[in-house]
């Protein structure tokens, strides 16, 4: 067992994240984050992966054999509005220009043996979803939500205000399980949650744990870490005086957020009275 799920960021590389399944230890997810100079181009072929590009900050133009696209109203960093989210799907030549002083791009990508279409996102488009009460109020952002055309790729980004719990009543996707008539009842998945913290010093406590305690690591998260879900429940909490942004990745069995709560703590649901007013925290 790890004795931690972080993976700290390393910024003398070109991506200052950089997560693959050999190095997770899973089978189907990988993710990354890189920053760019005004200029500065992105050049890879997605070949036989799936891409989500997710705008951080800044604004970027990409030229591809599958299309173009340019954002001209990116956010300045993630706590100044919603994501722009690009789709690439397998087989696509792109080239990524940086149209900012800064760019800031996280990206998660995984196999398929499908070809779709490229789908380009704006945040206009992007739901919203306040979860919770309470104390456990926050704020969801679908930007590659179950029923988006993809194959395997899930991604949303969760805003948490100050001292808030959040991923919480705790719940888990580690099997799949589905009812007699198919429907998938929990999705068997591999997550990353990648986070942004509004002030340097600031941090988020992670736990991931199974019923069995066989896993069972509490991390101290900061700003540009990256927390590993290989498998079990995963609650978050934002430390008190900082407000706690995450980007989630999702892929495995199913284009799916299927899940299933832990039974200890799933009457909290019918308990909360109201919810927090700082939220929505992005519009």
């Amino acid at each position: 067992m790890r004795d931690s799920l972080i993976v700290k960021p390393n910024f003398g590389n070109t991506d200052y994240q950089y997560i693959t399944p050999g190095s997770a230890g899973w089978q189907h997810l990988s993710f990354a984050a890189r920053t760019m100079k005004k200029g500065d181009v992105w050049t890879a072929d997605t070949g036989n992966n799936e891409y989500g590009i997710i705008l951080l900050g800044g604004n970027y133009s990409v030229k591809s054999n599958r299309g173009s696209w340019e954002t001209r109203n990116g956010r300045k960093d993630v706590f100044s509005g919603i994501a722009h989210t690009l789709y690439l799907p397998a087989n696509t030549r792109f080239e990524l220009k940086a149209e900012s002083d800064v760019l800031d791009l996280a990206y998660g990508w995984c196999a398929t043996d499908r070809q779709l279409e490229p789908v380009f996102k704006t945040p206009e488009e992007a739901e919203i979803e306040i979860r919770g009460g309470d104390n456990a109020t926050r704020q969801i952002n679908s930007l590659i939500q179950p029923g988006f055309p993809c194959d395997r790729l899930v991604a949303v980004e969760v805003y948490t205000p100050s001292g808030n719990w959040s991923s919480f009543p705790a719940h888990k996707h580690d099997e799949r399980i589905t009812d007699a008539d198919g429907n998938v009842l929990e999705a068997c998945l591999e997550e990353t949650y990648f986070y942004k913290i509004d002030k340097p010093q600031g941090y988020a406590i992670q736990q991931v744990y199974t019923a069995d305690r066989s896993l069972d690591v509490v991390n101290v998260v900061h700003d540009n870490e990256v927390v590993l879900v290989p498998r079990g429940y995963h609650p978050v909490v934002a430390g008190h005086g900082y407000n706690v942004y995450y980007l989630n990745f999702l892929a495995g069995s199913d284009q799916s957020l299927a899940n299933t709560p832990d039974p200890d703590h799933s009457w909290i649901f019918g308990s909360w009275k109201g919810r927090d007013e700082r939220i929505p925290m992005v519009k």
